[in-house]
């Protein structure tokens, strides 16, 4: 592969989550890569295009950006607004290692598009849990008034109409965070050139991806419990009032039937 752009030293890696989904098949233009869908911007840009709602930018102005992200448009499913996003600066090591500062550049041999493939992988990766990690958090903000009255008073004054709302938007954070980007795969690009897998475990490390991960399903594991338990109490409340109509409908026909024989006697 040919360096992207081999007179720069340094290049502005823009990450946006978009949507749920992007349709990538027959997209027209110069393209680099399929997979992940990269195509050539401008005379030097690069645009990366991932499936799971996130196109990452090397290397374009704000002009070429938004005229790329017009062309998503028709092709996103589930339009996120605002997007989320997330910026990074690539640039040449003079090492020969590839070391990622604490909070500056990322440093890479030479912009080589196997290597631009590997930090938009981490930046999309990346831009995707954020926006989970925020979901998440709802969830939990919404959770915890309940948990708290359930500790307090041993009941909830929810209705039913509120608990199944708040099962739902559960189940739907577990779905989406679920269903995204597969933060534990490997991309593609290190099935061909396998020298490059230190530089990912870098960018993994630089953006504490396996971290966060086992993190968010910590946090889904315990929504998911949350929601079987709502399910249970929805359930016993169920129950319970259906106890109370068969006792109430059992007395009721105890008072007709004394009723009846008190009818009887007196005539």
């Amino acid at each position: 592969m040919t360096d992207s752009n081999p007179t720069a030293e340094q290049l502005t890696a823009h990450a946006l989550l978009i949507g749920d989904r992007i349709n990538t098949a027959g997209f027209e233009g110069q393209v680099l890569s399929s997979t992940p869908l990269a195509l050539r911007v401008g005379s030097s840009g690069i645009a990366v295009v991932f499936r799971y709602g996130v196109v990452v930018f090397i290397g374009l102005s704000a002009a070429e950006e938004a005229a790329f992200l017009e062309r998503l448009q028709p092709r996103t499913y589930g339009k996120i607004t605002p997007a989320e996003e997330e910026w990074a600066k690539i640039q040449i090591a003079k090492e020969a290692e590839e070391p990622i500062p604490v909070g500056g550049p990322i440093l890479v041999k030479e912009f080589s598009l196997e290597r631009l493939l590997l930090v938009a992988d981490a930046l999309s990766k990346s831009v995707v849990l954020g926006r989970d990690e925020r979901e998440v958090a709802n969830v939990f903000d919404t959770i915890e008034p309940f948990a708290r009255e359930l500790a307090t008073l041993g009941k909830t004054s929810r209705n039913r109409t509120d608990l199944l709302k708040l099962i739902g938007n559960a189940l739907l954070v577990q779905h989406r965070v679920s269903g995204r980007a597969a933060v534990g795969e490997k991309p593609d690009v290190l099935w061909d050139r396998p020298d490059l897998e230190r530089l990912y475990a870098r960018l993994n490390d630089e953006y504490e991806l396996s971290e966060r991960v086992e993190t968010l399903n910590r946090k889904l594991a315990v929504i998911a419990d949350t929601a079987t338990t709502l399910s249970d109490i929805i359930d016993t409340q169920r129950s319970l009032r259906l106890e109370i109509i068969i006792v109430f409908l059992i007395a009721f026909e105890i008072v007709i039937t004394f009723y009846e024989i008190y009818s009887r006697n007196a005539h």
